[in-house]
């Protein structure tokens, strides 16, 4: 099999799209392109349907990418076996997937943010629908930061900045450390490749993610908890109204 054609990564989203069945294992299928985010950076996979052409239907619970590039769809149940090299239908939880979309964008602008003013570093992202929570390594913390650290960042979203990704060689990469915001996770590189999402006048960092096109679609974000994770390891929790 080749790679799954990953159409989470267009500039225009895609959030259903034909496509033919390439492999069945199991409750697992794959396809030769698809519109469903594997999950990544903190990002869940998507969720979402699979249509077959005798119209029934069956539920896709999650997705991933194994070694070869190859992104796998778990399925409620287990996957027919006669459909391979049959056109499917695939189509997303929508909404499911803007509400992450919203919140991974709005994380780059914070741990940027928290960068340049706090030299606070990455440790760990997990990003949700209703909330998400993003940990640093943040020396000298204190919650006169917090405030300060929400209307930097909602400032960046009142001026809707507009959103591209494009892509840079590995090497290149290797040579821009400005792109990074994790000293011990590395982007995903493919193809000796390395994708960049950048917020025009404001940022930009290596990512694999999906992301709005202008932070004005973002909303308002406050920080409504603080976990202490260590001495200098602390854990935010946000919220977008």
């Amino acid at each position: 099999m080749s790679e799954t054609a990953r159409l989470y990564l267009l500039d225009n989203p895609v959030y259903s799209a034909d496509a033919i069945i390439v492999g069945i294992r199991d409750n697992e299928m794959a396809f030769h392109q698809s519109p469903f985010y594997p999950g990544g950076g903190g990002q869940p996979a998507d969720e979402g349907e699979v249509h077959f052409h005798d119209g029934t239907m069956l539920k896709i619970v999650s997705a991933y990418s194994d070694s070869e590039g190859i992104i796998w769809h778990k399925l409620i149940s287990k996957a027919p076996q006669d459909v391979a090299g049959q056109v499917a239908h695939l189509k997303i939880d929508t909404k499911k997937r803007l509400a992450l979309t919203r919140y991974h964008t709005v994380l780059h602008i914070l741990n940027t943010t928290a960068l340049h003013t706090y030299n606070a570093w990455i440790t760990g992202v997990q990003i949700g629908t209703e909330y998400s929570r993003i940990d640093f390594k943040f020396e000298n913390f204190s919650p006169e930061i917090v405030p300060v650290l929400e209307e930097s960042v909602n400032n960046v979203l009142t001026k809707n900045h507009p959103i591209k990704a494009y892509y840079i060689s590995e090497d290149e990469f290797s040579s821009r450390t400005d792109l990074l915001r994790t000293l011990t996770v590395k982007p995903p590189i493919h193809n000796n490749q390395v994708r960049v999402v950048e917020i025009e006048g404001f940022d930009a960092q290596a990512c694999g993610g999906t992301h709005v096109h202008s932070t004005g679609e973002i909303g308002r974000l406050s920080i409504f908890r603080i976990d202490n994770k260590g001495r200098i390891n602390k854990r935010l929790y946000i919220r977008l109204e």
